[in-house]
């Protein structure tokens, strides 16, 4: 069982409030840095070998002290809160609109010198910096052969909970041999996301949320990695 579980374990979507941090230390070492002349690179001050334990070790621990039967340690896979999908309403209509993910700093980032570089509140677009590397689809499970038939390989599936219809994310990879993930409330809200099935993509600096109301959801058919 624990093996299965560790097999189970994928990279789920980019989130933006992750990218956001990661794009402003990236922007904040290269301002630090500057360009490396000649294409050379060289080691300036003491070094130190990693402490740290390996994050995959860590993980495949963890899962082994897990119980064989999840079920009877954390009572039905339905029940567990960490599998419950943020809800969406359904889209009525096709609806093509546009958000600027801002994210704003919850702590000040500071130097090893102590100067702040970044001041808490700091509000700033993290697709300035990154470029999200696929589209989220995100559907209500009575919606998941619509989103297999129109999303391209690289794209990530996200299920969305309708009243009472939340999906198992789990079983529902297991049947279709496809990853399909959970939507998480933050990421709802963080891309504005009010109704499904959508969508998302970046265009440049913006995210680009297609909406797709009844008639394309039987009419749109993927055809060699398009959508439409």
């Amino acid at each position: 069982m624990a093996d299965n579980l560790l097999r189970r374990l994928r990279p789920g979507p980019i989130l933006v409030a992750f990218l956001a941090c990661n794009a402003l230390a990236a922007a904040s070492a290269l301002a630090l840095t500057g360009p490396v002349a000649g294409g050379t690179r060289s080691t300036i001050g003491r070094t130190w070998p990693i402490a740290e334990p390996d994050a995959l070790a860590e993980i495949e621990g963890k899962v082994a002290t897990l119980p064989g039967d999840m079920s009877t340690a954390f009572g039905p896979r339905d029940k567990w809160t960490a599998l419950k999908a943020a809800p969406l309403g359904v889209a009525g209509a096709d609806r093509v609109r546009s958000v600027v993910p801002f994210y704003t700093l919850e702590f000040d980032i500071t130097l090893p010198d102590g100067k702040t570089l970044y001041h808490k509140g700091f509000t700033f677009n993290p697709l300035t910096y990154v470029t999200l590397p696929q589209r989220l689809v995100v559907v209500h499970p009575r919606d998941l052969g619509w989103a297999l038939r129109n999303a391209r390989a690289s794209d990530f599936i996200l299920l969305s909970a309708l009243g009472s219809q939340n999906g198992d994310a789990i079983d529902l990879s297991e049947k279709t041999g496809r990853p399909i993930y959970i939507l998480e409330e933050r990421v709802k809200q963080r891309f504005g996301l009010t109704v499904a099935p959508v969508i998302v993509e970046q265009s440049g600096t913006r995210l680009m949320l297609t909406e797709y109301g009844p008639k394309s959801r039987v009419t749109v058919v993927a055809a060699k990695g398009a959508t439409r």
